[in-house]
């Protein structure tokens, strides 16, 4: 009751005469209606819509400003007949008010659209709101105003409800394409817009008839220019609200667009720009589709890029540069300027079309580099700021490409992109010099951004001609004209290009650089600050590369660069990146220059460690005690040693992991440099806490603690203790951890030479440690057996430990492992299993020989009844060979050809040994080579695939020792008349693509063909075998098949499909099961192509392969899916615009 007596209170002020009474109830009623409380009656509802509708007339401003933030907060409260019946009401005002009424209702009506929350009130309401709408909008009478108001209400609904308006769609849109055709610029201009928002929900035969009826209208030979602009802006904008939907209407009206282009008359500069504007939107909105057109649009787009027809430029192009000096200082002022002249846009529209069409086209990147990029470095020149900075930002966008597709790709041929760029650096230099020269900051930003990213995309291109940049930086950094922004970009440029060059180039340029460069170490700004002492390290290195220092004196800058830094470093109010970076910085200059700051060092190293005692500065500061311990000038810390190892150990048990990290790498780096002079009771603290970082559940900071480990066992000094602390806490740690199957990679080296280093050390025994070691295989009841992982793991750590030990101790050990093998009771398999992978182990690493018949003992477990046994004998027998190859292969290769039931496991003895020499790029023997080709090929038609398999990596990594005697032989066997041979050689080849760079890589090179065009064999196994190299080669050797790639693509997408032949139903009896043969096919083709998108993104057209291709394989098998996914997700990460075309299919 006291709400409703409030409220009347309120009503009845609302419609006095004193306009402050009215603001202060409006407000309070403002205030009501905020309250999630309030709930209007029926009654109460009617009053407050008359009221509220009526203040919206309120002749003061303030007073209808507030009514229209109380009908936001009523639209909420009210019935839906409520809202309804206002927008009506104000709909009526809207069409017939007088002026100053019909603002306030335009802003009301949009008002209430923008808080209809529900699409059952938004249907109640666009039926009453649209016919007025449209009323508004094709009434006869209606004033510009009217129908201004109306068109932007319309372009709201349509935007928020157009997909419930289908019914409405066709009357909306032949109202809206009748004012296409407007005497009134601004009705016109709505229009579009609105159009455009209804384009985004409208059917595929509505969007036809739009496009249709407006490119009639261009085609239509009496249509006033201004309505032929407003037809082109159209068009533009239905491609960019419906994207790929208009890609079937491009054959129309690319020409259309293109024809206009080229035969407007010199003064329509304006529907120039916008059948530029429309172009670029096909390319980014139509990919697929625009294709064909590529070629032309990019011709006019240049053509347009240099579109100045009332300016002429008879400069010579960098012929006799100083010659234009003197007249460039006044450049700026004496540029051609006319207010009317807007050629500009057509520039800046072409400079904009040219983007689009790098950033859609990888593909076409080679051709973007022969045809655009020579006149987008020409046009650096362009005397319009904003048209140039587009010409700064497309060869930007140019650079960015470049960068994509050529990610980890290091040769460069004459077609590639990089080699193409690498031929205009010189102009590139020329032209930017010329631009660092201007007096516009704008310009100079935009010059050192192409720097800068030309200098990530090419590193060390600049060697030769960074003589002509130094003026610019230099002045950069110097003039007091110089922006924040412009001393940023000129230091980041300068910090990338001093890391990307070797340090002798800039030799001759220190004097000018490191003045500008120290005085911004100064700067107030912090980003500056920052960016200058990041450049500050750098210099350090370039001007002592060495601690030689042959052919540079350092000297006189030594002093300078510490000074300024020490400024930075003392000074505690600053910003935290400003602080970190002082570190880094003075950490640097301590290593470099220690030698020559002597009487320094006790001011500064103090301040360092302190910087230690900050926890926002410590990381920084433990990094920076790394780097001066690393120091091969053995910087004298014994001012504060005792101090930084105490701060360090504190740090092993903080949770930050990075901080640890950097401790365990600090900690190692002081101990070898200065372990003489730190005591063993701090050893013994440091090893009890990083004894606690040893577990598998971070292997990388296992590794590092087990580092530390071995450097401290490595001080000769007698410590009883330390060894003691070892024993005690590491190795219980250490003998856990070997028995963990992810123990893998840097952690297990460093576990071996933990046990390497422990065997060596005057508390440990060998026979304790063995036995230790074996005894970890054993299962335990509370885990079980150990994982297969893990005994490959305890066997490494067997050998080293036997090799440790000396002879003796490896021949006992090797003895005793023997003996293993020759109790043959079936409770012996653990035992037997470590035994073998043992003697593999170490016969891999010490000559067996002296040991009779060892490899008759370790052939007699192939007739074990358990695999892994038989497994751990192949690879046992295998390693063993490889300590002895003269004794070892020829038994080997005897085997293979004598004993038909022990083949597969005698194979994979001889995998074992040839892929071991190709490791240790070793050489066979020829007669051992012709033995072993001769064997392994007549193996290839095995039909057990196990067998196949190991003959193809066999031969895979003979190819990598003698290619010159394999590859002819394997192309041979790529036409024989066995399915199973020629599959076997192709996966050969695969086998022998490796990362590095290998003698073969030459020698394949003229005959990949032969075995990659195997993908259209009618065998599936060979397909899929060829489909697996392909993707070896994209991944690992990407360059030696990019010319083969506009063959392969169609082959390889072809594998994608799913084919009906390769389906077959097998009857089990009470149920039929279907078996699909090209199910692994096809995902090796997928996976094959997502390797492709990493490697030779500028080869493929993604357009192309998405549609079909991509869409089967979304619909496929699970094993399908998977690669699909991640394929289009690389898809939208690297070309957005080809999956937004297509988005639709998915």
């Amino acid at each position: 009751m006291a709400a409703n007596l409030v409220m009347t209170g309120i009503l009845e002020k609302m419609t006095g005469k004193d306009k402050d009474y009215r603001y202060m109830a409006t407000s309070d009623l403002l205030n009501e209606l905020n309250k999630d409380s309030f709930k209007p009656d029926s009654d109460l509802e009617i009053k407050l819509s008359n009221i509220i509708i009526q203040q919206l007339d309120d002749v003061a401003g303030d007073v209808s400003g507030l009514a229209v933030k109380c009908l936001a907060l009523l639209v909420k409260k009210v019935s839906e007949a409520r809202i309804v019946e206002m927008a009506n009401k104000l709909c009526d005002k809207l069409l017939n008010a007088k002026n100053q009424h019909r603002d306030i209702a335009s802003i009301a009506v949009k008002t209430i659209v923008a808080e209809i929350a529900t699409q059952s009130l938004a249907q109640s309401i666009l039926v009453v709101v649209t016919p007025q709408l449209i009323k508004g909008i094709t009434g006869p009478g209606m004033s510009t105003e009217i129908k201004c108001e109306c068109l932007d209400i319309l372009c709201d609904i349509l935007h928020k409800f157009g997909n419930i308006m289908v019914a409405d769609h066709e009357l909306l849109l032949g109202a809206l394409l009748s004012q296409l055709n407007s005497n009134q610029a601004s009705v016109r201009k709505k229009t579009v817009s609105c159009i455009a928002s209804l384009a985004s929900s409208l059917s595929d035969d509505l969007l036809a008839k739009a496009t249709v009826e407006v490119v009639q209208n261009l085609r239509s030979k009496g249509t006033k220019s201004e309505m032929t602009r407003t037809n082109i802006q159209m068009i533009g904008a239905l491609s960019r609200a419906v994207g790929y939907r208009f890609g079937p209407h491009l054959g129309d009206t690319v020409p259309v667009l293109i024809n206009y282009c080229t035969s407007a008359s010199e003064n329509d500069e304006e529907l120039r720009e916008y059948s530029l504007q429309a172009l670029e939107s096909f390319l980014l909105r139509c990919p697929r589709d625009i294709s064909s057109y590529c070629d032309e649009i990019l011709h006019l787009s240049l053509e347009y890029l240099n579109y100045d027809p009332n300016f002429t430029d008879n400069m010579e192009e960098d012929s006799n540069e100083e010659s234009h000096e003197e007249e460039e200082d006044d450049e700026s002022a004496n540029e051609y300027t006319d207010d009317e002249d807007v050629s500009w846009k057509v520039r800046r529209a072409a400079a904009k079309c040219l983007a689009a069409l790098i950033v859609s086209r990888p593909e076409l990147l080679s051709k973007l580099y022969e045809e655009a990029c020579p006149k987008l470095i020409d046009r650096f020149k362009e005397r319009e700021e904003n048209v140039k900075m587009d010409v700064f930002n497309t060869f930007i966008e140019l650079l960015r490409q470049t960068g994509n597709v050529t990610k980890g790709q290091n040769d460069m041929n004459e077609l590639s992109p990089r080699w193409l760029l690498k031929q205009e650096v010189p102009k590139i230099v020329r032209s930017i010099t010329r631009q660092l020269r201007e007096k516009s900051i704008k310009t100079k930003v935009g010059a050192f951004s192409v720097l800068k990213e030309l200098v990530i995309v090419l590193p060390d291109c600049l060697a030769d001609l960074i003589g002509s940049l130094i003026p610019g930086i230099e002045k950069a950094l110097s003039d007091k004209s110089s922006t924040s922004n412009l001393k940023i970009e000129a230091l980041i440029f300068t910090r990338l290009v001093l890391a990307s060059h070797s340090p002798p180039v800039f030799h001759p340029h220190i004097e000018a650089l490191s003045g500008p460069v120290l005085s911004a170490v100064g700067e107030r700004y912090y980003k500056v600050t920052a960016e200058a002492l990041r450049v500050c390290g750098v210099v350090v290195r370039v001007v002592r590369p060495d601690t030689e220092g042959f052919g540079f004196d350092f000297k006189p800058y030594v002093q300078p660069i510490y000074n300024a830094i020490m400024s930075r470093l003392t000074n505690q109010d600053q910003d935290q990146e400003v602080k970190e970076c002082a570190i880094s910085c003075m950490g640097l200059v301590v290593a470099t220059f220690g030698d020559s700051l002597s009487a320094e060092l006790p001011a500064c190293l103090p301040v360092l460690v302190d910087r230690m005692g900050n926890e926002i500065t410590r990381l920084t500061a433990v990094k920076a005690f790394a780097v001066i311990s690393a120091s091969p000038l053995q910087i004298d810390l014994s001012c504060v040693l005792e101090h930084v190892i105490a701060e360090l150990t504190g740090f092993l048990r903080k949770a930050n992991r990075a901080l640890r990290q950097a401790t365990l790498g600090t900690l190692n780096s002081l101990i070898v440099a200065y372990g003489d002079n730190i005591g063993p009771s701090a050893y013994e603290v440091i090893i009890v806490e990083l004894s606690a970082l040893i577990s598998d559940s971070d292997l990388h900071m296992t590794a590092l603690a087990l580092e530390l480990c071995c450097t401290l066992m490595a001080d000769r000094r007698p410590s009883p203790n330390v060894g003691l602390a070892v024993r005690n806490k590491v190795l219980p740690q250490a003998l856990i951890l070997i028995k963990s199957s992810l123990l893998q990679g840097q952690a297990l080296l460093a576990l071996q030479n933990f046990f390497a280093a422990l065997v060596n050390s005057a508390n440990t025994s060998f026979d304790a440690l063995l036995d230790s070691l074996l005894s970890s295989a054993k299962p335990s009841p509370q885990s079980g057996g150990v994982a297969k992982q893990a005994l490959y793991s305890i066997a490494q750590c067997v050998a080293v430990l036997c090799l440790a030990a000396g002879d003796q101790k490896c021949l006992s050990t090797v003895e005793m492992l023997t003996e293993i093998l020759k109790d043959d009771s079936s409770t012996n398999s653990a035992k037997q299993h470590l035994a073998l992978l043992c003697l593999g182990e170490i016969g891999r690493r010490k000559d067996l020989s002296s040991h009779a018949h060892i490899e008759n003992i370790v052939i007699e477990s192939f007739q074990s009844p358990f695999e892994e046994i038989k497994s751990a004998a192949s690879y046992a027998l295998g390693n063993i060979a490889v300590g002895n190859l003269s004794k070892y292969l020829p038994f080997i290769l005897d085997q293979i050809d004598n004993q038909q039931k022990k083949q597969y496991l005698l194979l994979h003895s001889l995998k074992e040994v040839i892929v071991r020499q190709s490791v240790d790029k070793a050489e066979f023997q020829d007669s051992s080579v012709e033995k072993i080709l001769k064997l392994l090929f007549n193996h290839c038609e095995s039909e057990e695939e196990g067998v196949r398999n190991v003959v193809a990596e066999c031969l895979g990594k003979v190819a990598l020792i003698e290619p010159a005697k394999l590859v002819p032989a394997l192309k041979v066997r790529t036409t024989s008349s066995a399915a199973f041979t020629r599959a076997t050689v192709v996966i050969a080849v695969k086998y022998s693509i490796v990362e590095r760079p290998e003698k073969i890589d030459e020698i394949i090179y003229p005959e990949i063909s032969s075995f990659l065009m195997l993908i259209k064999d009618h065998d599936r196994h060979v397909r899929r075998a060829a489909v697996l190299a392909l993707s070896t080669f994209a991944h690992n050797k990407p360059n030696l098949i990019k010319g083969l790639l506009s063959e392969l693509l169609p082959l390889l997408y072809d594998q994608t499909i799913v084919k009906q032949e390769l389906i077959r139903i097998v009857d089990l009896g009470p149920f039929k099961h279907i078996v699909d043969d090209g199910l692994e096919l096809r995902k090796a083709a997928f996976e094959c192509v997502d390797t492709l998108l990493d490697s030779c993104l500028d080869q493929v057209n993604p357009s192309s392969f998405i549609v079909p291709y991509l869409k089967s394989g979304l619909d496929d098998h699970y094993d399908v899916k998977m690669p699909c996914h991640l394929i289009l997700s690389k898809l939208a990460d690297k070309c957005p615009s080809a999956v937004l075309a297509e988005n639709y299919q998915f």
